[in-house]
């Protein structure tokens, strides 16, 4: 079992703070993983503060690539809790690099790899900018965890079928029209930066699902 929170989106449940970015909370059995930051750290602190969510308590950050409204929130979390593991791609810039690794443990992702139990990076997908998904495996399948999906739904659905049957995918879309790679999903989670919501609500009715921050699954 894992639940999913979602603790920084567009949209956010009442008394907590939206902002344009995208961040959620993994917690596996023995693992909890902060994916992405949001771009405003402080509004991120404060939504995992009300949610009963400890900084301190992460063991892993996942970033799935460098662009503002993924990573604002890094300096927050690396202030409250610099003894935690980072999964960032390899294409970041080494001046991020080097400012994160002097502060945590910094892995550098370039292929599919195993993150820790159950939960697997896609490794670095597309031309530009380059980014990474997460791949959970769950009891009812598999999961996409994205940040915008700019490799588009073909690469990233497509390595997450590789390992097993994908029952859904939660984060942002961006502008992607590949409706084709949706058959067949129990659950569409799309949020952020996804242009081409109502459509695939529309299209989907029975999957789709809407997210904000307070939002929890439990997968």
């Amino acid at each position: 079992m894992m639940e999913i929170t979602i603790v920084y989106d567009n949209e956010a449940k009442t008394g907590l703070k939206k902002g344009w970015g995208f961040s959620c909370y993994i917690e596996t059995e023995d693992r909890k993983i902060l994916f992405d930051t949001g771009w405003n750290g402080c509004a991120l602190r404060n939504n995992l503060s009300t949610l009963n969510i400890p900084i301190e308590d992460i063991d892993i950050l996942v970033l799935s690539h460098q662009h503002w409204d993924h990573i604002g929130g890094v300096p927050e979390i690396l202030d409250a809790n610099p003894d935690l593991d980072i999964y960032a791609p390899a294409s970041f810039s080494e001046k991020l690099k080097n400012e994160m690794s002097a502060h945590s443990t910094l892995h550098e992702i370039t292929e599919k790899c195993r993150i820790c139990n159950n939960v697997f990076s896609t490794g670095e997908l597309g031309n530009g900018p380059k980014e990474q998904s997460l791949i959970l495996k769950t009891d009812t399948g598999i999961y996409a965890i994205t940040g915008c999906a700019h490799p588009g739904l073909e690469a990233i659905v497509g390595a997450a079928a590789a390992e097993g049957d994908v029952h859904g995918i939660i984060g942002g879309l961006h502008d992607s029209q590949e409706y084709n790679m949706l058959n067949g999903l129990k659950f569409i989670g799309a949020g952020h930066c996804t242009s081409n919501i109502d459509t695939i609500r529309t299209r989907f009715p029975n999957a789709f699902v809407p997210i904000a921050a307070g939002s929890r699954f439990k997968l």
